[in-house]
């Protein structure tokens, strides 16, 4: 039993890591920015 938490917790760490990355780059790129507009843009007719 002792043995396969050896292994999960080592790659669940390194998911953690891939999810923050992943949220780190998208705040990075500008993902989030202006959220808001996205929904307004389609209320409008322009």
């Amino acid at each position: 039993m002792m043995d396969i938490l050896f292994l999960l917790i080592p790659l669940s760490v390194i998911l953690v890591f891939f999810i923050l990355g992943g949220l780190g780059w998208a705040i990075y790129r500008g993902q989030f920015e202006d959220i808001d507009a996205e929904g307004e843009r389609i209320l409008r007719d322009d």
